[in-house]
């Protein structure tokens, strides 16, 4: 969600004659406007921003023209608190109003300062023109904001209200990235699978899949994140029954332990969590599942952290995304009492991690010999560009490398190509393969 809002912001400052800054530009500080996308579902997060602002400070004095934008959830939260601790800022704008942005830095140019964070959202952040970081991949908001209060999350306080866009606003815009060459979207929402709540039809999220998936040209589509607590099997019936909506599914589970899960305020236990899994695989056995895992929130004993290891197992994850209870703002869980320390959450992520890793190697090495198809993306790294080698994703998102050697430019794979590969080799985070 803050990639897309990120695209937003570059878009609706490229429609008031912004372009994008140079590589050449950036090196020697020659630029106009620097801004930064915060969020705040992590207390690194803020630690990072500070920290970013520290070193802008030198780049303002370099060049007091230039102007500097904090927006996203982090100024959200803080507001003035920014240009408090950095008042070389010049513009502090919430997650509500992205479309003012340009008018903001122009008011800022004149007056000094200015802090700006509406309360409800007015403009939706897909109605404003983007710059996509992809060519032939684009992310689409079904809907923002969230209307659980999950005891450890700080989205709903910064975000708002879950809100839906109509159902032939997101199906236009996708109509349009199609004709502009687009082949895969992914569908965005703090909590996708709620959508349509807000005007009452429980099923419409599968509805939008079917209708999303019957647009011509477009070939994958992908979302993310479901909730478990209101993941309702017709959502199985659909991906399942469309070849173009992929089989991979981001399902948080946060913790194994069913009494966290409460403390949490998640609204489902460890086997419901499990009965969607074996549901989604009853219909597509080959579904990889990935999954954000919280550890050390506050009173979680040894026998809830083996609970959670034992989902763990069970769940065969392709891979989680671990990360250690932060105490956050604004919610519940902050005063909650038994606060675990440093070193005990540090040994269980250790121990988690090392699982995880094991069962994801040895779901990789599972695909060795296998023939998939891949879409070529833009993951270009530095060694890409040394050996020729193209990075790219299968149908449920495992990241593939493929020898691509610059010798052979006739047949050479470019983002945005589709291609069959076979896999030959298997790491934890990545799979080799060759093409068919």
């Amino acid at each position: 969600m803050n990639e897309h809002d990120s695209e937003r912001m570059a878009g609706v400052l490229e429609e008031n004659g912004y372009c994008l800054a140079s590589d050449e530009s950036l090196e020697q500080r020659k630029i106009d406007l620097y801004v930064i996308n915060t969020c705040a579902v992590r207390e690194h997060a803020a630690s990072r921003l500070y920290g970013n602002l520290g070193h802008l400070a030198d780049w303002k004095k370099r060049n007091p023209s230039m102007q500097i934008a904090v927006g996203g959830c982090l100024a959200q939260k803080d507001r003035g608190v920014i240009i408090e601790r950095a008042p070389w800022v010049d513009v502090v704008f919430g997650t509500n109003n992205i479309h003012m942005l340009p008018d903001l830095l122009l008011d800022a140019k004149v007056n000094g300062p200015k802090v700006s964070t509406l309360d409800k959202l007015t403009v939706f952040p897909s109605d404003v023109s983007a710059v996509r970081s992809s060519k032939f991949s684009a992310k689409v908001a079904i809907s923002v904001g969230c209307n659980n209060l999950c005891t450890f999350c700080i989205v709903p306080h910064l975000r708002g209200k879950e809100r839906d866009r109509n159902m032939s606003e997101i199906s236009q815009e996708i109509e349009g990235l199609a004709a502009d060459g687009v082949t895969e979207v992914m569908l965005l929402g703090q909590n996708v699978n709620t959508y349509g709540r807000e005007f009452h039809d429980k099923y419409a999220f599968s509805a939008l899949l079917e209708k999303v998936s019957d647009i011509k040209g477009i070939k994958r589509i992908r979302f993310m994140s479901p909730h478990p607590s209101g993941f309702t099997p017709d959502v199985a019936e659909v991906m399942a029954g469309r070849d173009n909506i992929m089989n991979s599914i981001h399902m948080p589970l946060q913790s194994g332990s069913d009494s966290i899960l409460k403390r949490m305020r998640r609204g489902y236990t460890a086997s419901k969590f499990m009965h969607i899994l074996d549901d989604l695989r009853a219909k597509m056995p080959d579904i990889a599942v990935t999954t954000d895992i919280i550890i050390g929130f506050p009173a979680e004993t040894d026998a809830d952290f083996r609970a959670t290891c034992d989902v763990v197992r069970d769940a065969n994850f392709q891979s989680a995304f671990i990360f250690n209870y932060s105490p956050r703002p604004l919610t519940p869980a902050i005063d909650y009492p038994d606060q675990l320390p440093d070193d005990v959450k540090s040994a269980r992520f250790k121990e988690l991690f090392d699982l995880q890793e094991a069962i994801t190697l040895e779901l990789n090495k599972a695909q060795i010999g296998k023939t998939v198809e891949v879409l070529v993306t833009d993951e270009q790294g530095k060694k890409d560009a040394e050996t020729g080698r193209i990075s790219a994703r299968d149908k449920q998102f495992r990241l593939i490398h493929i020898d691509n050697p610059v010798s052979s430019a006739r047949e050479r794979l470019m983002p945005g190509d589709y291609a069959d590969v076979t896999v030959t080799k298997a790491a934890p985070h990545h799979l080799i393969g060759e093409r068919k």
